[in-house]
């Protein structure tokens, strides 16, 4: 399995970064061909109460690196991928191999 993870630092305006996320943002995932499963995690603050370094993680996993390429060429991988410019945040990306 390949998981695609996309790590999103705080956005300055948090209320508006989740309700575009949640409302928008998530359902074009979640029609993405091939998709096997999409999880998202919201960090909380540390032990010390020192803010996270990210707001949330994105986790997308496809069947193999070839399933992903795949899906992400279709229009709604594309739709996905153009909506990120949306959230105003330019996530960062990780590729690997999911065990």
């Amino acid at each position: 399995m390949i998981t695609l993870t996309v790590l999103y630092g705080t956005p300055d305006d948090v209320e508006k970064f989740d309700k575009h996320y949640h409302e928008t943002h998530i359902p074009l995932a979640r029609a993405v061909p091939g998709l096997d499963d999409a999880k998202v995690t919201r960090f909380l603050p540390g032990p010390d109460g020192a803010a996270p370094e990210y707001h949330l993680m994105a986790q997308l996993m496809f069947a193999d690196a070839d399933a992903m390429g795949a899906a992400m060429s279709t229009d709604e991988g594309l739709a996905l991928v153009a909506d990120t410019a949306n959230l105003g945040i330019t996530p960062t990306m990780l590729v690997g191999t999911t065990e």
